[in-house]
């Protein structure tokens, strides 16, 4: 796999979380720049280790997690994006006091539900000859990159727009959940 190919690949991964990422900066009430970085060290550490799994799954029984992989994301992604849309329709008040429980868990269920195509790549990539170190690493850092940003991002949107940038954050997770649930089942 060339190294353009690696780039291309590492940031398609990568868009998903970007897009989580802009929804979570818009509906914390302004994130510091350590908690952008946690963000994106969570998304990128995740998103890094689900092509390594892929891979490992693919090498072993590539059908199973084919097979479910596509569910997994599905619900993650819409009870993550769903409980955002419904936290932006609180009042002002209630939603403050909601965003300081944001908690690492609500981070960790976000990142894993914009990985599940990662892992699903990991394991097209068993069938091919690349180094498994180097593309995980490559989506990882891109993913780290484009998560941190998204998260200042959000917080300038959400400045301006914080509810209806929550809202569309928490749309696209779910639509994103959808997609990848109706483009497995069309294909299969």
């Amino acid at each position: 796999m060339s190294p353009v190919s690696i780039a291309v690949l590492a940031v398609g991964m990568s868009v998903d979380a970007l897009l989580a990422s802009i929804g979570r900066g818009a509906a914390v009430q302004r994130p510091r720049f350590a908690e952008a970085l946690r963000t994106g060290a969570v998304f990128g550490t995740v998103e890094a280790i689900t092509p390594l799994i892929g891979w490992a799954a693919g090498l072993a029984a590539s059908q199973y997690v084919a097979a479910v992989d596509h569910w997994i994301a599905f619900v993650l992604l819409g009870i993550v994006g769903g409980r955002m849309f419904l936290h932006s329709l609180k009042p002002a008040a209630e939603r403050a006091e909601a965003s300081q429980g944001n908690t690492l868990w609500a981070l960790m269920a976000t990142a894993v539900g914009t990985s599940i195509d990662a892992m699903a790549v990991g394991v097209s990539l068993a069938f091919l000859d690349v180094n498994i170190i180097v593309v995980a690493l490559a989506i990882g850092f891109a993913t780290f990159l484009m998560s941190t940003g998204g998260m200042m991002a959000g917080n300038l949107i959400g400045a301006k727009f914080g509810r209806w940038a929550e809202r569309v954050g928490g749309m696209a997770l779910v639509g994103l959940g959808i997609s990848i649930l109706h483009s497995h089942l069309m294909a299969g």
